[in-house]
């Protein structure tokens, strides 16, 4: 399963395609992690386009996966597969040959500070 454009399938509502974004809990509970260390490991198998994040254990990759697809496909996260971390992160992503970085892209930063300015609006 991939996020497909209306990110139906992964997080159940993208907003991409509206004016209003829409981050689910859990969207939100990885970008302000995010947030904080500024970047995080990130790899894929050679010609697989789904990434993989191991940082939670084997247990929560497909999990991660799909999370990390719509948070790249709303511009909020940006997956760069040529900036390797190194460190403790090239032993648990050995089995991955395209290793590399992810981090907020500027619209993510602009979503955390909005909501740490405004706070998050209660659903009606």
């Amino acid at each position: 399963m991939s996020c497909n454009g209306n990110c139906g399938s992964c997080c159940g509502s993208c907003g991409g395609c509206a004016r209003d974004l829409v981050v689910t809990p859990r969207e939100l509970s990885f970008l302000e992690e995010l947030g904080q260390v500024a970047f995080l490991p990130v790899a894929r198998k050679m010609g697989d386009l789904e990434p993989v994040y191991l940082e939670e254990g084997e247990a929560e990759r497909e999990a991660y996966s799909l999370l990390l697809q719509c948070l790249e496909k709303k511009g909020l996260i940006s997956l760069d597969y040529d900036k390797p971390l190194g460190g403790e992160s090239e032993k648990r992503y050995a089995d991955y040959p395209v290793r590399g970085s992810m981090s907020l892209t500027e619209r993510g930063y602009n979503v955390l500070e909005t909501l740490d300015y405004y706070g998050i609006p209660e659903e009606k």
